[in-house]
């Protein structure tokens, strides 16, 4: 079982940046294949960002890419999620998702059923 916590959402104005994280506790950070996921008001969850156990290999949403980037820190068991030039339609609340991942530190998945556990959400919210 692991157990993961999103921090650092907030409001922001349009053009603005935040990053934010996502601690793990419980089993090896390291064995997890990552991702973030956000869900706007009266919309689908989406897939945002994704990153590989080792970190080596990362993935993006078109409506996010040269804007976020997904990193992450295995020695201090978090993920993170530098967001710049944020717009209003980036206004949702972002779920951080791990994937228990056996075998191949550059897996990556796009799709949220492949993923085993999920935090609570933080809400982000930009302001135009």
């Amino acid at each position: 079982q692991v157990q993961l916590v999103e921090s650092g959402g907030g409001l922001v104005q349009a053009g603005g940046s935040l990053r934010l994280s996502c601690t793990s506790s419980g089993r090896t950070f390291s064995i997890y294949a990552m991702a973030w996921f956000r869900q706007a008001r009266g919309k689908e969850r989406e897939f945002v960002a994704a990153i590989s156990r080792s970190g080596g290999s990362t993935a993006y949403a078109d409506s996010v890419k040269g804007r976020f980037t997904v990193s992450r820190d295995n020695a201090k068991n978090t993920l993170y999620l530098q967001m710049n030039s944020l717009k209003p339609e980036d206004t949702a609340v972002y779920y951080c998702a791990a994937r228990l991942t056996i075998g191949s530190y550059l897996y990556t998945t796009t799709e949220s059923r492949e993923y085993n556990y999920w935090g609570q959400g933080t809400q982000v919210t930009v302001s135009s």
